[in-house]
């Protein structure tokens, strides 16, 4: 069976949940480190001053260099030796992944690092992770940023960049061929990007554990909406969004069509409403028309996760059953929107226990076949029984014929309303009538009164 959570959901490009993150992390940088965990300290720095002789000499045996904040050779090393050291990268031609982290470098460190790293041809990814970097250190990396030609990745997990860091670093990556960014827990509050600064080719931007709320919704928002827009994933766990964070996104991605992922777990603000919302972009059941239009690029949307196995769901599981049954289809359906809304018409507006999951949960109170017009009802009650059976079939009759009383009861109802209504009109054009008879009598009668009295007063 096809998992329903994102496969980039581990690891360096997930960054997101507390403890199980870090150890994904350290699972990830282990996994590539060459030295083995029971290497000795000694043998460690070995490796470590071997890599920084071959890194000096352009030797494209060392593509890598990695250093971790347990190791007591790396805060040994003086300013003069971090210049250097930049200096070294920033000449060689094959280095291609810098990783520092875990307390590796501090804000001082890296303006050293970067005084002599201000360029590379070479660099793709840097992991600067775990660092307690701040503003200062962004801006300590800003020229090399500027000048950095192939460079696609950057891991900037648990550091202190704050709202003014990260808007800096972006602004430093505005010409940059950067396409993964992950910002996860760094105390970003506000987001102040300007959108024609937006890297044009980055496609995962990772912002989990921070401090978002519906005012940073807004600008993400406006990427969202642009017509070259190459995001494709965004993760947006344990924020601050709420219900309203939520329409803004809702309403920025009815068009979007770059957009695979979007990750909200974790948003406690988020209620039902905003989660219906949510289900309401990725299959739309107040019409069939709607349907079509909803949206058919998201392949992964997740709110809620689904932990339970055999039991009962709560409405907010379900909620999150029926957006996973949606971006399933997306998913079969990849490149080929059309396809997907259509299948989507077809297992859910067709099919009578889906749609009234989906109708009780959007607040939907009409049937289906109501829409369909009379020369279409045999080719759609046909498509019903190929694709779910007699028994939908028998069921999509029933709604059908049971429709057609109800018209026909209705023609009646109103027929009867109007014959009542016909009724009281003749009785009151009757009323009206004697009404004004009795008024000319009166005008008469006063008239008749005034000339006699008019014939005395003459003679």
């Amino acid at each position: 069976m096809e998992s329903d959570s994102d496969p980039f959901d581990y690891g360096l490009l997930e960054g997101g949940d507390d403890s199980s993150s870090e150890a994904s992390l350290d699972e990830a940088e282990e996994e590539d480190d060459n030295s083995s965990s029971e290497a000795s300290v000694d043998n460690q720095e070995e490796d470590w001053l071997a890599d920084l002789q071959r890194i000096r000499e352009n030797n494209s045996i060392t593509s890598r260099i990695h250093g971790r904040g347990e190791h007591n050779f790396l805060h040994n090393m003086t300013d003069e030796e971090w210049e250097e050291l930049g200096r070294d990268m920033s000449n060689n031609t094959h280095l291609e992944d810098v990783h520092l982290d875990d307390g590796a470098l501090n804000d001082h460190k890296i303006s050293f690092l970067f005084r002599g790293l201000t360029k590379s041809n070479s660099i793709e990814d840097i992991n600067f992770c775990s660092n307690a970097l701040s503003v200062q250190g962004v801006r300590s990396m800003v020229p090399f940023l500027q000048n950095a030609a192939n460079f696609s990745s950057m891991y900037l997990v648990y550091n202190n960049l704050l709202s003014e860091g990260f808007n800096e670093l972006f602004r430093a990556l505005r010409n940059n061929p950067i396409e993964i960014l992950n910002c996860s827990y760094c105390g970003i509050c506000s987001i102040q990007i300007d959108i024609a600064s937006f890297p044009r080719n980055l496609t995962y931007l990772m912002l989990n554990g921070n401090k978002i709320s519906t005012d940073g919704c807004r600008v993400l928002a406006k990427l969202l909406q642009e017509e070259d827009s190459t995001l494709a994933h965004l993760q947006l766990r344990k924020n601050k969004i709420g219900d309203e964070g939520v329409a803004i996104l809702v309403d920025a991605l009815q068009n979007n069509k770059s957009l695979g992922t979007l990750d909200l777990r974790g948003n406690d603000g988020i209620s039902k409403q905003g989660q219906i919302l949510l289900l309401k972009l990725v299959n739309d059941i107040s019409c069939i028309k709607a349907t079509l239009q909803s949206n058919h690029t998201l392949r992964y949307l997740n709110d809620k996760c689904i932990i339970r196995d055999g039991y009962p769901l709560n409405v907010d599981e379900e909620i999150q059953k029926e957006i996973n049954f949606a971006t399933k289809i997306n998913r079969n359906h990849d490149g080929n929107p059309d396809a997907a809304g259509r299948e989507k018409v077809i297992q859910t507006q067709l099919h009578s226990v889906r749609r009234s999951e989906l109708a009780d949960l959007q607040g939907v109170d009409h049937s289906v076949f109501s829409e369909i017009g009379a020369l279409q009802l045999p080719e759609v009650l046909a498509l019903v029984g190929r694709s779910h059976g007699q028994g939908e079939l028998y069921v999509a009759l029933k709604s059908v014929v049971m429709g057609l009383f109800s018209s026909v009861n209705m023609i009646e109802c109103i027929q009867q309303e109007r014959d009542f209504h016909a009724a009281k009109v003749e009785e009151l054009d009757a009323k009206l009538a004697t009404m004004k008879e009795a008024a000319v009598a009166v005008r008469n009668q006063v008239d008749m009164v005034f000339q006699s009295n008019k014939r005395r007063r003459q003679t």
